[in-house]
This record gives structure tokens, C-alpha cells and sequence, in this order.
């Protein structure tokens, strides 16, 4: 009974709140960064690239209706994650809501699968980003030599992928140096690649053609929840928001503001753009990598569709910034907490950021994308990003129950039956997943659990308190 309650054992809100007001990370951030951060994370592959694909293999072009549906659930987990990043603004965003609510055992799993998952989207959005860099530069008759293309296994020769390699050592650089300098830089770029998604509506709503719409439902309803399960990740990225708190002037204002804000305007555009793709093209013929720049090629606006692709790839380059920022951040939170080893929580004297964690984690991200195929590893980001959505709705509805007074800048409305239908709506795309995802995600928290048995449990602070 001793040891079930001593894994189970919780970190006070009060101390929580007390850490949150040491000086440690650098507040610089406001709710307008905040916004562009998870616009950086959102808008990336969803919009370039999972448009075309879910059009033509699931809901032709009641792909409009696919988005509003994964917008509604990604905004039921979203006011979940506003209600605790106000309330309690501490780094580690799931982990630390989970270690107060549910306990450290719980807490370090989820902070573990977190790890994962932001690990391997880094890798992977890294791979997007090199075959998209290796598209555009062969338009200018540039070619890279085969074994410098591709990761070893993908069928293509490769020795390394040299270019995913090169652009997350650049990222990590940039985030080691520290926020201030990373948030101008994604605000840049998310300009950027916003401009140009206005620039393809702008140049895309003159060739649109209703007859294209019909048949609207060409899958029926079964296709569109098929299609709003895939779409769905494609707004993973706005929980990565409430993993920059204790960086933000003032996070109980701001913090609510750039996860909601940031979400809307990703759902607007998700919308605007996949209702004119449709209409400008055929759904059939949309089943292609870079559906933006295709639809525009088909309709002779080649000039325009050359833009749109340097506005993926600056697109893909937020989504890995915010990606790498989100695991270092969790790992210097587990660390903080004695969970993992002090080296993570170690913040440099001049750039005020976890420099030795941020360079360790940029070169294993950069070895996994350079070295290994992702392709069997992908649907490990779609669970880590589940059970993340599920937990915090859990927690939401425990900490109102314990702690009924506690000031809270933002609630989550319609409470309990929000962060119920949270949960329902999370299990069951979870359920739908792949066999081996749930093979694979099970043998990662059985790693986990082993070392918090063997190391974390006797090292946390909790413990030696």
C-alpha cells in the first residue's frame, strides 16, 4: 500500500506555482508570439500536403466538413489545455498538469511519451522538409548524389539523409541561443508561409468551378469522419504552446489567448483552402505530395505554384522549430523534477535556455532523421499526441474536483461534458489505430516504466523531500 501511494504521490499546486516565479528560462514571450508558435506548428504538412491526399482517398470534396470536425475536437482538447496553462504556468505542459492530478507514476509516463512523440515528429517533419528542399532545388537543374538523398532502407540508395540532418542542427543552433531570438525568427516565417497561403486563395478563388463540388459526399459520411481522423493531425502543434510557460510576461492571460487564437485561425484557413482546392481540381487527381502547387500547375499559374513551395518549406521549418523547442522543454521540466538526470535542467548563465539539452537533443533527433525510415515509426506520433489530449482532459475535471477555489484566469466551458467527450473522441481514434502502433507504444512505456522503477522514482525530488 506504502509503494502504490509513494508512485502516486503528487506535487502541490501551491510549490507549482511557487517554482513557476523563480528565475530560471527568460520571460519574453507575449499572447502574439505565443499565437504565431502554434500557427508555426500547425500549418505545415496538414495544409501542403493532407489536403489532397484525404480529398481523394476519403471525403472528395466534403473535405470542408472533415476539418470542422477535427477542428471541434482539437477545440474541446484546446480549452482544456487553456483552463490548466492559466492556472498553473509551469513548463513540461501534460507532464506537470498530470504529476499534480494523477500522480508522478502517471506523470512521468506521459512526460516519456511526450518525449517520443515530439522526438519523432522532429525527425519526421525533417524527412518532409528534405524531399520538398531536394524538389525545389531541382528546378534549378541541382541534384543531391543519391547517397546523400534518403536514409538507409527507403529503396533509393541512400546512405544519409543529409539534408534533414543539416537543417535540425541549424534549428537546434537557433533555439540554443535562446527564445527571444527563435520567436522572431518562426514570427518571420510564419509570415511568410501565411502570405503565401493568401496568395494561393487570392490566385485560386478565380478558377474555381462548382461542378467540381458534385458530388459533394462521393464517400458518404463514413468518409468524412474517415477523413476528419486523418486531418486531425494535422493540427498537432497547438499543445506545444503550453510547454513555453514559464517564458511568457504573463501567462495567465496569454497563455489561453495564443493555444485558442492560434487554433482558429489554423481551422479558418484549413477551411478556405481546402474548399477552393476542391473546387479548383477534381478531387480524383488530388492524390499527389504537393496538392497546393498542383492545383495552381494545373490551372497555369506555374509562376505562383514555384512561391507556394518555398512558403512549404518555410512552413515545415516553424513545425520543426516548435517541435524541437517542445521536447527540450519537457525533458528540462522531468529533469527539473528530478525524473531525469540535473545535465537537462542546466540552464546557460548568458542565453538563459537549457543549452546542453536543447545540442543532445537536436543530434539524436538529426541521427534518427538522417539514419532510420520513419515510415513505421509515424503513427507513434498520432498515440504520444492521443493520450496527451485524453490526460488533460482527465485533469481538468480531478482538479476541479480537488481544488475548487484555486484562481483560474480562463475555465473550460460546458465542464464536465467537454473534457468528457475529449476522452471518448480520443479513445476512439486511438482504437482505430494500427496493431503494431499499439505494440510499439506499449513496448515504449514498458521501457518507461522500467526506468522510473530502476532510477526515477528513487532520484525525485518528491522522494528525497
Amino acid at each position: 500500500m506504502e509503494a502504490s501511494m509513494n508512485i502516486l504521490r503528487k506535487k502541490s499546486i501551491s510549490e507549482m506555482l511557487a517554482q513557476s516565479q523563480q528565475k530560471g528560462l527568460s520571460r519574453s514571450l507575449g499572447a502574439f508570439d505565443l499565437t504565431l508558435l502554434g500557427i508555426g506548428a500547425i500549418i505545415g504538412t496538414g495544409i501542403f500536403v493532407l489536403t489532397g491526399v484525404v480529398a481523394a482517398e476519403h471525403a472528395g470534396p466534403a473535405l470542408i466538413l472533415s476539418f470542422i470536425i477535427s477542428g471541434l475536437a482539437c477545440a474541446f482538447a484546446a480549452f482544456c489545455y487553456a483552463e490548466f496553462a492559466s492556472t498553473v504556468p509551469i513548463a513540461g505542459s501534460v507532464y506537470t498538469y498530470t504529476y499534480a492530478t494523477l500522480g508522478e507514476v502517471f506523470a512521468f509516463l506521459i512526460g516519456w511519451d511526450l518525449m517520443l512523440e515530439y522526438l519523432l515528429a522532429t525527425s519526421a517533419v525533417a524527412t518532409g522538409w528534405s524531399a520538398y528542399f531536394q524538389s525545389l532545388i531541382a528546378g534549378f537543374g541541382l541534384h543531391l548524389p543519391a547517397a546523400l538523398a534518403s536514409a538507409p532502407g527507403t529503396g533509393k540508395g541512400g546512405i544519409i539523409n543529409l539534408p534533414a540532418v543539416i537543417i535540425i542542427l541549424i534549428i537546434t543552433t537557433l533555439l540554443s541561443r535562446g527564445i527571444r531570438e527563435s520567436a522572431r525568427v518562426n514570427n518571420i516565417m510564419v509570415f511568410i508561409k501565411l502570405a503565401v497561403i493568401v496568395l494561393f486563395i487570392v490566385a485560386g478563388i478565380g478558377y474555381v468551378k462548382p461542378d467540381n463540388w458534385s458530388p459533394f459526399m462521393p464517400f458518404g459520411f463514413q468518409g468524412i469522419v474517415a477523413g476528419a481522423a486523418t486531418v486531425f493531425f494535422a493540427y498537432i502543434g497547438f499543445d506545444a504552446v503550453a510547454t513555453a510557460a514559464e517564458e511568457v510576461k504573463r501567462p495567465q492571460r496569454d497563455l489561453p489567448l495564443g493555444i485558442i487564437w492560434s487554433l482558429a485561425i489554423c481551422t479558418v484557413l484549413y477551411i478556405i483552402v481546402s474548399l477552393i482546392l476542391t473546387g479548383m481540381v477534381p478531387f480524383a487527381k488530388l492524390n499527389v505530395a504537393d496538392p497546393v502547387s498542383f492545383a495552381l500547375h494545373y490551372v497555369g499559374q506555374d509562376s505562383i505554384a514555384g512561391l507556394v513551395s518555398v512558403g512549404a518549406i518555410t512552413g515545415i521549418t516553424t513545425v520543426l522549430l516548435v517541435m524541437l523547442f517542445a521536447q527540450v522543454r519537457i525533458s528540462y521540466a522531468m529533469s527539473r523534477d528530478g525524473l531525469l538526470p540535473p545535465v537537462l535542467s542546466k540552464v546557460h548563465e548568458r542565453f538563459k535556455t537549457p543549452f546542453k539539452n536543447t545540442w543532445l537533443t537536436g543530434f539524436v533527433a538529426a541521427g534518427i532523421a538522417g539514419f532510420i525510415d520513419l515510415t513505421t515509426l509515424a503513427h507513434l506520433v498520432n498515440m504520444g499526441t492521443l493520450s496527451a489530449f485524453a490526460l488533460i482532459a482527465v485533469a481538468v475535471l480531478i482538479l476541479r474536483k480537488t481544488h475548487p477555489d484555486l484562481k483560474r484566469s480562463f475555465k473550460a466551458p460546458f465542464v464536465p461534458v467537454l473534457p468528457v467527450l475529449t476522452v471518448i473522441f480520443c479513445l476512439y481514434l486511438m482504437i482505430s489505430l494500427p496493431a503494431i502502433t499499439w505494440i510499439s507504444f506499449v513496448i515504449w512505456i514498458s521501457i518507461g516504466l522500467i526506468i522510473y522503477f530502476l532510477y526515477a522514482r528513487r532520484t525525485s525530488n518528491l522522494n528525497n523531500k
